[in-house]
């Protein structure tokens, strides 16, 4: 989906949001209710009330990109109650939600950094 997009970050609109919105009403929400700049790469993401619709909002050089996923089964395990308006998460975290698991993956294993070679 967003593979060969370049996102800076990933952010969750937590709580509910009203999916007739589109790209004018979402970066709306983006730039007043989060504090956040629409225009910067990253990309928001805002679920309905039952759940079962996403809406992914990025921007890229020219023009937003509005992706839209609806489940016919199932809910996407979204926050609940979340006291923050936006939960940072990376890529991978994302394709988690989206693959209908929490993006708190707790047996997933630890991004490794800092390694040299002796």
């Amino acid at each position: 989906m967003i593979n060969g997009l370049a996102v800076n970050q990933v952010y969750l609109a937590t709580g509910v949001t009203d999916m007739r919105k589109s790209i004018n009403g979402l970066s709306l929400i983006v730039s007043e209710q989060l504090g956040h700049d629409p225009f910067t790469g990253s990309v928001f993401v805002f679920c309905n009330r039952s759940r079962d619709k996403l809406k992914l909002l990025y921007w890229e050089c020219n023009g937003f990109w509005l992706y839209y996923r609806r489940l016919d089964k199932g809910t996407f395990q979204w926050p609940s109650e979340l006291n923050e308006q936006a939960v940072s998460l990376t890529s991978r975290e994302l394709h988690w939600l989206l693959d209908g698991l929490s993006y708190h993956q707790v047996q997933a294993h630890t991004a490794v950094s800092g390694l040299k070679n002796n």
